[in-house]
């Protein structure tokens, strides 16, 4: 099993201004003569963490990461105004131009493979390759699933679900993310912070195949929990500003480029049928199922596919920079 790489710090970082008033924190780590990745955190609105720099041989990648819209190190923090799927694309995009990269490889999990898939459809020429993990499509029945009660996920975990439901009365459960949004969007402080700190814990506890303390205390630590709350609340009530399956609809603009799709057998936050049907769709796409995890990146099974997937696309890549 090959494991996650040593840890390391960027070797540069930048404040990127895109539209009023964001401005994105981005950072540059590993060879700078290397082959190009972008690591596309999920949430939206959780942002980067130091280990999401070590799935990638720094000896080989010049290792991007980037801070979205509103979360993370980029400001102002949970921001809402000009935060919008197509605005992300457009930052990526922004990016790349910045720091003078013709072409790359994208590297997400869960809604950054969702944002991964977008920018790749939008810009197919720019794009060399795509690894995403935990497939979300951002399709009405996905969300429906996890945030929604009577067939989906609030089955598997119901002691969880409680939880998550517990501060909504009862009139308003029939539509779990509009009444969080209420909340999360409203000017009370407290209740702001009380369904912040909720919704982020139900996602958290979800996410492995085994109880796992440290996932769950990163998504309920209060900063990161107000962004990824706030901001994943804002999209989901938008359909995440997509069209209806657009996904798959427009699959045939990266039908040539190279994917490696890693999805937990039990992922119950991103059930694997996503995945299923993007690997069927996606011609030039291998699916790798992982037997014994669940949705984090930071379950050993994903992770060792993960860097897997980095070696062979490292080897594939490696004359062309």
């Amino acid at each position: 099993m090959p494991g996650l790489y040593p840890r390391i710090k960027p070797y540069a970082t930048h404040e990127v201004k895109v539209d009023p008033p964001h401005v994105l924190y981005v950072e540059e780590s590993g060879d700078p003569d290397g082959i190009p990745i972008l690591f596309v955190h999920g949430g939206p609105g959780s942002g980067c963490l130091p280990y999401h720099r070590t799935f990638f041989d720094p000896q080989v990648y010049r290792i991007i990461l980037f801070d979205q819209r509103g979360c993370g190190r980029s400001i102002p923090h949970a921001d809402l105004d000009g935060n919008h799927t197509q605005a992300l694309v457009d930052d990526i995009e922004r990016i790349r131009g910045f720091l003078g990269i013709d072409r790359w490889i994208l590297f997400g999990g869960s809604w950054g493979a969702t944002l991964s898939l977008v920018y790749a459809q939008a810009y197919p020429e720019q794009t060399m390759a795509l690894i995403l993990r935990g497939i979300f499509l951002c399709r009405r029945e996905e969300i429906e699933w996890f945030y929604q009660g009577g067939g989906g996920a609030s089955r598997i975990f119901p002691d969880h679900w409680l939880d998550f439901v517990s501060i909504i009365p009862e009139h308003e459960r029939d539509n779990m993310v509009a009444a969080y949004y209420k909340r999360l969007t409203g000017k009370n402080e407290l209740a702001r912070m009380a369904a912040a700190k909720a919704w982020a814990r139900w996602e958290g506890q979800t996410s492995t195949l085994q109880p796992s303390k440290s996932v769950i205390n990163n998504y309920t630590e209060p900063y990161t929990a107000m962004s990824l709350s706030r901001i994943e609340c804002h999209y989901f009530i938008n359909d995440s500003f997509l069209e209806p399956n657009q996904i798959l609809d427009n699959i045939g603009k990266i039908k040539d480029i190279p994917g490696l799709i890693i999805q937990g057998r039990y992922d119950i936050v991103c059930p694997m049928d996503s995945a299923w049907e993007l690997n069927h769709a996606w011609s030039a796409s291998e699916l790798h199922i992982i037997p014994d995890a669940g949705h984090s990146a930071t379950e050993r099974g994903i992770v060792d596919a993960l860097v897997r997937a980095t070696q062979e696309f490292a080897h594939k890549f490696g004359d062309d920079t």
